[in-house]
């Protein structure tokens, strides 16, 4: 009798240390099953920013390009005027022609003005619009001309 009560003691401390470990047990596979959901959601927000900056930086690149195209075809249109102007002797011209030498200059001063318009965004004139040429279009900036064959910093 004494060993029956020994072993039903014995029987029911088993069970009770199986019952204690079985919750115990549940409990932290329950935490871990929380703990790995905010995981996943974690590196899913990881995942998805990283897309994000890869798509920045494609865009940024491609825009850095762009501006260093316009850019390269400022310096040739710059090389261009320079050229024009080292080609003249304008205090000679100006000695010579003085009215044709000023009627030059001043209309060159207002196609460059309109450039910088252009430039700025401001919209084109009917005449601007009707050019069928750079040069018809503005003499100073013909690169701007959103024709056909036009290339330029424009972008039109």
């Amino acid at each position: 009798m004494k060993l029956s009560g020994i072993l039903l003691v014995v029987i029911l401390v088993m069970g009770g240390i199986g019952y204690w470990y079985y919750n115990d047990t549940q409990e932290t596979i329950s935490t871990l099953t929380a703990n790995n959901a905010k995981l996943e959601t974690a590196v899913q927000t990881q995942e998805d920013a990283i897309n994000s900056l890869q798509e920045s930086y494609a865009a940024m690149a491609a825009e850095n390009q762009r501006i260093n195209d316009a850019y390269a075809e400022i310096r040739r249109q710059n090389n261009r005027l320079s050229q024009k102007l080292a080609d003249m002797d304008l205090g000679l011209l100006a000695q010579e022609k003085p009215e044709s030498i000023e009627r030059a200059v001043n209309n060159g001063t207002v196609n460059a003005g309109r450039c910088f318009e252009l430039l700025s965004g401001s919209p084109l004139t009917e005449k601007e619009l009707n050019a069928t040429n750079g040069e018809e279009f503005n003499k100073e900036c013909p690169w701007l001309w959103p024709g056909d064959d036009a290339v330029g910093v424009s972008g039109q």
